[in-house]
């Protein structure tokens, strides 16, 4: 007898989870996804965090393609699983997207000799969705998911899992609480969910695998700085390493030519992180990408970057440092959200980073060596923010936790840091089940 299905999160890795369930034969009528956010139909481009496809699929649009960046997924499957899991990710963009023709794959393969000197530069194959396009593949793949009978509890926030009883409890946006059963339960809740799955890892003791902390800042400058480097990679990746000191960075997430900085709201507390819109007439020549540190050695990483995060807002936002440019335009033609701070105020924000914040001004710092034209012609905002609770320890084989073997954790939940990472988590998962 086929079994009831509940996955918790419409993000990349639960939607991709319900698609491979579906087109093998799995009915519809079995699975129930649960999600805070609105269905695509009704979110709003500002609304990043929550809702169909997750912050991902509605902001970012960029697939990695490689297993060395984003997550850990070789080590559950193997390497040439993984890459299969991953094409199939891909495919499923493509499939839902109204001009599939336009998805591009870069794959740069030689490190200019000007970078060697300060960076090391990585290079990895990354598909080119396009921002501009996601909101279309978002309510195409909703459509597709609904007339194979998948149920959609939209605007419904789940407040408890009772995991030894196969059942949760969700309240919806009238604000009645309902309880759900499930027979197997997938737990893709993204970042918008980290504490709650801190909750029940604490509740219920799941052993964990500590991990480190992932902050740093999101850097924008005019595109014409960094050309040379963009001809060869489009999403480049400079990084150092410091091992000594258990510190590693690295540029995350690259946008070009149409670029814009996103506002994320979670917890509370305003981050940032980027786009890139593919439609000639969002141009406006700029560049954005996240400088991400990752620090090891940390006593609960998860809490030190809670509360650094809490420290770095002003009058309700983020902040934004600059020596000689004011916040950019969004894609909408309003200012991104930030409070500008001067040289003194980010003195102090040096200090809230207990001594890291000088790595980042270290990797500014190589930057306008190897970008001579860059000198002061960029700013900052701050944070940007990865927050990794502790990994579950989990089931290689299907992603299921040691303790409860009907619950799969999947995406961010499992410490996954990318759409082409999560998403194929959530097809692994969907395949064991079927």
């Amino acid at each position: 007898m086929k079994k009831k299905i509940v996955i918790v999160g419409a993000g990349v890795a639960g939607i991709n989870a319900a698609t491979k369930l579906v087109d093998n034969g799995y009915p519809g009528e079995l699975i129930t996804i649960i999600d805070m956010g609105k269905d695509p139909y009704k979110r709003l481009p500002s609304e990043v965090m929550t809702g169909m496809l997750g912050a991902g699929g509605w902001s970012d649009g960029k697939l990695t393609y490689h297993t060395a960046i984003g997550g850990q997924l070789s080590k559950y499957c193997g390497e040439d699983k993984a890459m299969e899991l991953m094409d199939q990710v891909i495919t499923n963009f493509k499939r839902f997207h109204p001009k599939p023709e336009e998805v591009q794959c870069s794959n740069p393969v030689a490190e200019p000799d000007f970078i060697k000197p300060h960076f090391g530069l990585r290079l990895f194959p990354v598909w080119h969705v396009g921002t501009d396009y996601l909101h279309e593949i978002g309510k195409n793949w909703y459509d597709y998911l609904v007339s194979k009978g998948v149920y959609f509890e939209w605007e419904s926030k789940v407040t408890n899992i009772y995991f030894e009883l196969n059942a949760l409890l969700f309240r919806c946006k009238n604000n009645i609480s309902h309880r759900e059963y499930y027979d197997k339960l997938i737990f893709g809740v993204g970042k918008s969910g980290i504490d709650f799955g801190k909750e029940l890892a604490d509740k219920y003791d799941l052993p964990t695998e500590p991990k480190s902390v992932q902050i740093g800042v999101r850097f924008e400058a005019p595109q014409h700085h960094f050309q040379k480097l963009i001809n060869i990679s489009y999403d480049f990746k400079l990084y150092r390493k410091f091992d000594d000191k258990g510190v590693s960075l690295r540029s995350f997430c690259t946008n070009n030519n149409a670029a814009y900085v996103a506002v994320e709201e979670t917890y509370g507390n305003y981050s940032y992180n980027g786009h890139a819109k593919k439609d000639e007439k969002y141009r406006n020549d700029m560049t954005n990408f996240g400088i991400i540190m990752e620090v090891n050695g940390i006593e609960d990483p998860f809490t030190w970057s809670r509360d650094l995060v809490k420290m770095l807002q002003i009058n309700n936002k983020g902040l934004y440092y600059s020596p000689s440019r004011i916040p950019s335009f969004t894609s909408e033609g309003g200012h991104v959200e930030a409070t500008q701070i001067n040289e003194a105020v980010l003195g102090e924000v040096r200090e809230a980073f207990e001594g890291y914040f000088s790595y980042i001004d270290d990797f500014i710092s190589g930057m306008k060596e190897i970008f001579p034209t860059l000198k002061d012609d960029w700013g900052m905002y701050i944070p940007e923010v990865k927050y990794l609770s502790p990994e579950p320890l989990v089931d290689y084989a299907n992603l299921a936790l040691t303790k409860y073997p009907n619950v799969h954790f999947v995406g961010d939940a499992l410490s996954a840091r990318g759409i082409t990472v999560s998403g194929a988590q959530g097809i692994y998962v969907a395949e064991s089940l079927y």
